[in-house]
């Protein structure tokens, strides 16, 4: 059997990975990211919509951006829109074109000295006679390849095996994931500067929203609860519903299919030789479905951690929970409130929904310094709040830090 030998593997090139990978080999430490698809960026599973908080990650392409917003509109059942916007700049956040997004980040990664091996897929995890992760195995072109490595970051997304293999609490419910289906289409008419979102029953457990791609394109998609889908109805079939009736005139010109974790981070991130990020630590906003940024932010806290641990000759668990204090305490935070606000909102029956989407419109668009879930849910408290009260606990959440 071959046998490849680096400082850390990165299984997984989406964001995640690739920006792993890359402040690793900035750090001058031997990295190779495998991906199992033979194009990084394909296929797209993703809506695409990020706020500017990636700007203070990378450096942005302009040939990854395919629009630029200044806010948003999120339609109650009863079709009241709440404007969110910027109280402090005209453009909040872009719509990528996540195929060239995800090359370009996999082309950093490449151009800082990563090694970059695609249709390469994990199928299992070396463990030493400690049982300790010492690397993966790997199947390419029929061959399969033991590649050691003192660290193994398991950045595979929502589908992910290594932590499972390395033996980590990963598994979700059906309950904690959402199933999405999303159209590119031509031919709509939409305002080019604002994304859109509708709560209604046309996505049970979920929401659907319509994403401007510019030239009178746009991505079109719902996510609903993975419980939902598993009855007579998927996510393909609410979406057709909501197209016809949105955008009778609108063609489909592509479609995608994919899930997202809803459950919050897994309980723990690291362990012995590995660690976990992006959608892999199911590192996603629960009330959002929004996890580039964090997985971007998670990626460069745990190349930290990792070089700290080359420094300190340490892989084990113990050391590599540095990675773990770090994220959760930085952001750890609006992933709980998230969790809250998700299951608060579920519950939320659709009159209720309305009469709180009347009270926060009434007082015209929505302005805030940081255009974030988190941010919204203060305001939306401010202006409802006899609605909200039961959501005390997220202020409460807010206010607290954990793993510090």
């Amino acid at each position: 059997m071959r046998e490849e030998r680096r400082d850390v593997v990165v299984v997984g090139a989406g964001p995640a990975g690739s920006v792993t990978a890359r402040r690793l080999a900035e750090c001058g430490l031997d990295v190779l990211m495998i991906e199992r698809n033979q194009e990084i960026g394909v296929p797209v599973r993703c809506a695409e919509g990020v706020n500017r908080g990636i700007e203070d990650i990378v450096h942005l392409d302009r040939r990854c951006i395919s629009a630029s917003v200044r806010g948003a509109r999120i339609y109650s059942p009863d079709g009241t829109a709440v404007e969110v916007e910027s109280a402090r700049e005209r453009v909040v956040g872009y719509v990528l074109e996540r195929r060239m997004f995800d090359r370009f980040l996999a082309a950093e990664a490449a151009n800082a000295g990563a090694d970059v091996w695609v249709k390469t897929a994990a199928t299992g995890v070396m463990k030493d006679d400690n049982g300790c992760v010492c690397g993966v195995y790997a199947r390419h072109m029929n061959e399969t390849i033991r590649i050691r490595a003192d660290v193994v970051v398991g950045a595979d997304g929502v589908e992910s095996k290594i932590g499972e293999w390395a033996g980590m609490h990963t598994k979700l419910r059906m309950r904690d994931m959402a199933i999405c289906a999303e159209f590119m289409m031509s031919g709509v008419e939409i305002d080019d500067e604002y994304c859109e979102f509708f709560i209604g029953s046309f996505a049970p457990r979920g929401y659907a929203w319509v994403f401007p791609k510019g030239d009178g394109c746009a991505n079109v998609g719902l996510g609903i609860g993975a419980d939902v889908s598993a009855d007579n109805r998927r996510a393909y079939d609410y979406l057709t519903q909501f197209v016809e009736s949105r955008f009778p005139s609108g063609k489909v010109i592509a479609e995608m299919y994919g899930a997202v974790p809803l459950s919050g981070p897994v309980y723990e991130t690291v362990s012995d030789g590995v660690v976990l990020v992006g959608d892999a630590a199911r590192q996603v906003n629960p009330i959002s479905g929004g996890g580039i940024t964090y997985a971007m932010r998670a990626a460069l806290i745990a190349a930290e951690a990792i070089s700290h641990a080359f420094e300190a000759k340490d892989f084990s668990k113990q050391q590599l929970l540095e990675y773990e204090r770090r994220w959760r305490k930085e952001f750890g935070h609006h992933l709980e409130i998230g969790l809250k606000a998700k299951e608060y909102f579920l519950k939320m029956p659709a009159s209720r929904m309305n009469k709180l989407a009347h009270s926060i419109a009434a007082r015209g668009p929505v302005k805030l310094k940081n255009l974030n879930s988190v941010s919204m849910l203060k305001e939306f408290i401010k202006r409802s709040p006899s609605i909200l009260i039961d959501l005390a606990r997220i202020m409460t959440l807010m206010s607290e830090r954990k793993w510090k």
